[in-house]
């Protein structure tokens, strides 16, 4: 295996744990299936055009980025959202919705039109014999940091330990004094933030355009779906799966092949497991 195969799946494997986060916070700890996932990331994604069409500096990317998407899930939470927690069917019909709306605006604000951005950090750096793009090496390592620091705090918050406590039994958390509505509220912005995180760090990389957020939504449903609800760890078993068996398959072969693969893998897990490789549910 090559270096610079081994490194795209470095890449594919921690972008995708990046997207998928969102959803999984959302769906696997409020019972929201949000079909509107994807259009989030897309909405990080244009922070950079924005930012450009205004004039303002280049490190005003990720607070844009933040407070845009953070204000979008708030208006969404206290309006539909809050009524729809623990009733998937429903939050699915009505966040379908809700993504469509959200791509007509973006299309009626930028236009159809193809966006791109360029990376803040330029040039290659040297790795395992081969020359990578340095912004992509930054991106992988920031994320592996940014998932260490996600797990100690999943394992040591208290704050953790009340969405864990909400989740296994919400009247009794209620019971005992805890907040559920706030919490829940948080749960859900803190998702899309992540979710709209990520379209802001995949930006330099890919075309930004309105329709851009379905195969992030898809895939990141995959990854669930293969590494089960709930947990960080099966989040990870998810990612690596989809993305390495997308990768080296369309590396082989080419991405139709790769997509046929994880569509595949995917339909077998819900049909024999699925609950996924790791699931906190069990």
């Amino acid at each position: 295996m090559s270096s610079v195969l081994v490194l795209n799946l470095a890449w594919q494997i921690s972008t995708l744990a990046l997207v998928a986060l969102g959803l999984a916070i959302v769906f696997g700890k409020l019972q929201i299936m949000n079909m509107a996932h994807g259009e989030f990331v897309m909405i990080g994604a244009y922070a950079p055009v924005i930012t450009s069409s205004l004039g303002l500096p280049a490190w005003l990317q990720v607070p844009v980025c933040l407070l845009t998407v953070a204000f979008v899930a708030f208006v969404l939470e206290r309006t539909i959202i809050r009524h729809l927690y623990g009733r998937m069917f429903d939050s699915l019909l009505a966040t379908w919705g809700i993504a469509i709306l959200l791509r007509e605006a973006v299309e009626l604000i930028f236009g159809r039109g193809y966006q791109s951005v360029t990376p803040p950090i330029s040039g290659t750096i040297s790795v395992l014999g081969a020359d990578y793009p340095a912004y992509r090496i930054a991106v992988i390592l920031g994320i592996l940091a940014g998932f260490a620091a996600l797990f100690w705090w999943n394992a040591r918050s208290k704050v953790a330990t009340r969405i864990k406590a909400m989740v296994g039994n919400p009247d009794l958390a209620e019971a005992v004094g805890i907040n559920t509505a706030r919490l829940s509220a948080g749960a859900f912005i803190f998702g899309c933030c992540t979710a709209g995180l990520a379209g802001l760090i995949l930006a330099p990389t890919i075309r930004i355009e309105p329709m851009m957020g379905l195969d992030y939504l898809i895939r990141s449903f995959f990854a669930l779906v293969v590494g089960g609800l709930g947990s960080l760890e099966g989040l990870g078993i998810g990612a690596g799966i989809i993305a390495g068996t997308q990768s080296v398959l369309g590396a082989v072969a080419n991405q139709t092949y790769g997509y046929l693969a994880v569509l595949s893998l995917s339909i077998l897990f819900l049909w024999l497991k699925p609950d996924g490789i790791r699931s906190s549910s069990r």
